[in-house]
């Protein structure tokens, strides 16, 4: 009877064993079962974030390339505006120094007409001499002199100044020293002789002197 018990026990120690070890496996498959539907439902729960980001992105995309276009836009309007300035600038440059060329012409013919005028007397004057027959050299004279003071008056009229020489000392600016001499009772640089008037027109030289220079 001792080894009927015995073996009873044994049986059922074996068979809670069993049960235990159908409970634990029955327990895990469905520990992974829930495991595996958690899984399933977080990665179904993070999948529309992800796409609601990437829509997100897309969004901003477009609306970053209708920035762009509408900068875009604004700046070809700007460029075309200041290109039509520009040309607007430049025909009326252009216009302008047409008009101031045609203006100086006009001004430089009328001046010119001026001078002429002026000199028109003279040129009756050459005549007049000319005509005059004889060996009348006082006559001559007379009229040359005549001819020339009124000439000269012309000029002067015109804007004509001679430049002084005489005891004035050596400016290269108005004088063209074509000789150098010695003397010891003027100082260096002195104009000892003019050989040919220098003259200025309204300020501005058009033909120096030619001097002689003392040079000790």
């Amino acid at each position: 009877m001792p080894y009927i018990k015995d073996d009873m026990k044994k049986k059922d120690s074996e068979k809670l064993d069993d049960m235990k070890k159908e409970i634990y496996e029955a327990v895990s498959a469905e520990a992974q079962k829930l495991s595996d539907e958690n899984k399933h439902t977080e990665e179904d729960q993070q999948k529309p974030a992800v796409e609601k980001t990437a829509d997100d992105e897309d969004d901003k995309k477009s609306a970053d390339i209708d920035s762009l276009m509408t900068q875009l836009t604004a700046g070809e309007k700007s460029l075309a505006e200041a290109d039509d300035r520009f040309k607007r600038l430049q025909a009326d440059f252009t216009n302008f120094r047409r008009r101031s060329t045609q203006e100086k012409s006009e001004i430089a013919d009328v001046v010119l007409q001026g001078l002429i005028k002026d000199m028109l007397p003279i040129l009756d004057n050459f005549e007049r001499a000319l005509a005059v027959e004889g060996d009348d050299i006082d006559a001559l004279k007379k009229g040359i002199k005549m001819v020339f003071t009124q000439f000269n008056e012309v000029l002067v009229k015109n804007g004509l100044e001679t430049i002084k020489t005489t005891g004035e000392k050596f400016d290269p600016n108005f004088h063209q020293a074509v000789m150098r001499v010695q003397d010891a009772e003027k100082e260096d640089n002195t104009i000892e002789q003019e050989l040919q008037k220098g003259y200025i027109v309204h300020g501005r030289v058009i033909r120096p002197s030619m001097v002689k220079v003392v040079s000790n």
